[in-house]
């Protein structure tokens, strides 16, 4: 099955557009539950239930909006492609890998835009859900729920300084940045 799904990205040059919403997508969502968490964490303090419901809520919509507006995309660029190759082969290629492609890897291209923001938040809001199931953190679950957020954003960043070659450390350095400033501003605005 994997090696179907590596031809079937192979054919139609979908890996990096894999990796592309990935990152994006899974930027988006752990930029978007650190504003959330900040939100909270500047202002007067709230149940951590309401925190964890509203940052749910988000990553889910975070999820349903990459799985539809994925799919419809892609679903739309590879018919496009299809039709295009199948004009210049003057035959139908319903039938073939190509055909195939453009059937099946719609679904899996939105499966991965919209699964890494709802999974990376899952991670991020992961010591809230614990405070609330009575587990003892060594540290606020707000802060700890910040600390992962922060820890995503930098493990993403080396994701990015793997993928074009600089050095991990700078790239993930940069996204931390990223996050920071954002932090900053909340908290500045808060």
């Amino acid at each position: 099955m994997f090696d179907r799904l590596r031809l079937l990205l192979t054919i139609t040059r979908s890996k990096g557009i894999a990796r592309r919403y990935f990152i994006v997508n899974g930027f988006d969502g752990a930029l978007t539950m650190l504003g959330i968490i900040m939100g909270f964490y500047v202002s007067e303090r709230v149940d951590y239930a309401v925190i964890v419901n509203t940052c749910l809520g988000a990553a889910i919509a975070l999820g349903m909006s990459g799985l539809t507006s994925a799919y419809m995309s892609e679903e739309a660029e590879q018919k496009k492609k299809l039709s295009e190759l199948e004009e210049a082969m003057l035959t139908d290629l319903g039938s073939s890998a190509h055909g195939q492609a453009v059937r099946f890897l719609p679904l899996i291209i939105a499966l991965v835009n919209s699964l890494s923001p709802l999974l990376l938040s899952l991670v991020i809001i992961a010591p809230l859900w614990l405070a609330l199931l009575d587990f003892s953190l060594p540290l606020d679950p707000l802060q700890a729920s910040l600390g992962m957020a922060m820890i995503t954003l930098f493990f993403l960043g080396v994701f990015l300084g793997r993928i074009s070659g600089t050095h991990w450390l700078w790239s993930g350095f940069r996204t931390l940045m990223i996050a920071f400033v954002t932090a900053g501003v909340i908290y500045l605005f808060g």
